[in-house]
């Protein structure tokens, strides 16, 4: 199966005004269409006209309910007030508001309209801004949380390269060797704490501002292990590929992140000796899964395990850093993707880390 010859589009989530304004005003149009041709059936049962207005109100609740901004939803409530009066109220196909209770009638359906497309209007507008704040909330929390995690390595470095420095010929190879070492591993984790940090920087509130292009899974997850092979070396990784080429939206830089995270704390944090890596089509998209032999998930933090773990959390019994940052960041990517993430021990020991990416389109493999 060749993938190299897969073509890579840009896939925009964000609508420019333009685009969202040509939506709404045909959704607009739509929505009033369907009043009118409502009353119109209905008046061929029934001469009254008291449904007439309950039904342009809720067209007007519809229109401002799934439409941006307060024009459409006014501009709806001036057109059904008028549209009653020309074509509903007697004398038909006229505009006439002489008559007695009229003008009381028309401006109080156009109070309640306008009443109704202002409140739905703004408890859109509240709910998008509490939308942003959790965002925002949750990115504020995963930076402080990663910006105070980084003083541990960066005091290890300088701890152990001051002793490396002040030597008078006092420490043996092996001492040096073995303080070398921890400042390589610690270079390394924090590295990788840099490398999520960046991850967040380019999530900027959500889904919407994601930039993505098609694609394959056989990218992503061989970029992934390869910087991983380099690191743990004495990991066997194994890759199962689906044999249908499945284009996936995505950020690749951002994806490959969740995967070097996932199996960067199967090896580090689960002790694992082989990973095994797998996608597969499912009903909601491509779902991917890293799965370990190593010592699994303590059952008590499966409900938090995607919650970032804070700089005072009790660390590991290896005397490390959990990966509750890692994995936080890895549940804030997969979310901004429009995916879904879980977590669960496997009956044969390990633990196996599944999220699932919407398919944006799949072509079957001819060979």
């Amino acid at each position: 199966m060749d993938t190299d010859v897969t073509e890579k589009r840009n896939v925009p989530y964000m609508r420019s005004p333009d685009a969202i304004t040509a939506r709404d005003a045909l959704f607009t149009v739509i929505m009033l269409a369907i009043a009118v041709l409502l009353c119109l059936t209905l008046r061929q049962f029934d001469e009254g006209d008291t449904y007439v207005g309950l039904l342009f109100v809720l067209a007007v609740a519809v229109v401002s309910r799934w439409t941006d901004g307060y024009f459409w939803g006014i501009f709806s409530s001036f057109f059904g007030v008028v549209c009653v009066n020309y074509v509903f109220t007697y004398p038909y196909w006229e505009i006439n508001f002489t008559m007695t209770g009229y003008p009381v009638t028309f401006v109080t359906l156009l109070g309640v309209s306008l009443i109704i497309s202002a409140m739905t209007t703004q408890i859109k507008r509240q709910e998008r801004l509490r939308l942003e704040a959790d965002r925002e909330a949750i990115r504020a929390n995963l930076l402080r949380a990663m910006s105070h995690d980084i003083r541990t390595p960066l005091t290890s470095i300088v701890g152990n390269t001051s002793v490396l420095l002040d030597d008078q010929g006092l420490l043996s190879s092996e001492q040096k060797r073995s303080l070398l070492l921890d400042i390589s591993e610690d270079s390394q984790w924090l590295i990788r704490m840099v490398e999520n940090i960046l991850s967040i920087t380019r999530i900027r509130g959500g889904n919407d501002t994601i930039s993505t292009e098609y694609e394959t899974p056989e990218d992503v997850i061989g970029e992934a292990v390869r910087k991983f092979t380099k690191q743990f070396p004495d990991v066997a990784i194994s890759v199962q590929i689906p044999d249908v080429v499945l284009l996936i939206p995505m950020d690749i830089t951002l994806i490959q992140q969740v995967l070097m995270n996932l199996m960067d704390n199967a090896a580090t944090h689960g002790k694992a000796s082989a990973i095994a890596l797998a996608v597969e089509k499912s009903a909601s998209g491509a779902c991917f899964a890293v799965r370990d032999n190593g010592t699994g998930i303590p059952p008590d933090a499966l409900p938090t395990i995607f919650e970032p773990k804070l700089s005072g959390d009790p660390q590991g019994a290896d005397g490390k850093k959990n990966m509750g940052i890692g994995l936080s960041v890895c549940h804030t990517i997969i979310q901004a993707h429009g995916g879904s993430m879980a977590a669960r021990n496997l009956s044969s020991g390990g633990a196996e880390f599944t999220f699932t990416l919407p398919i944006a389109e799949e072509i079957e493999d001819e060979d």
